[in-house]
């Protein structure tokens, strides 16, 4: 019997959304832009989404879940100065300070 893989990312962002269809072989993103960033999941890949922010990816194979993860993290990887964007659930972003004001 062969364990599954789970992998989980967070949003990260005001008006950040996921959603699935076809039984978690579709995701859809609402990442800001002007459309919504359609994926669709490899065989033996699943996607689900437990709320709006929250998206798990899961399956036999690891590699094909991590690789998956990893083209959705890509979408929005996390920026360095508000930490918003697509972020694995246990990824911690050490953020830069923002300019300094003159006084």
């Amino acid at each position: 019997m062969e364990a599954k893989v789970f992998r989980f990312l967070k949003l990260v962002g005001v008006g950040f959304k996921a959603r699935t269809e076809r039984e978690g072989r579709e995701l859809f993103l609402k990442l800001g832009y002007s459309h919504e960033v359609q994926f669709t999941a490899p065989p033996a890949v699943r996607v689900f989404c437990f709320k709006a922010n929250l998206i798990c990816c899961t399956g036999i194979d690891k590699n094909r879940v991590h690789n998956f993860a990893g083209a959705v993290w890509n979408c929005k990887p996390p920026e360095v100065y508000k930490g918003k964007g697509i972020l694995y659930i246990d990824e911690v972003i050490k953020l830069k300070p923002g300019k300094k004001q003159k006084k």
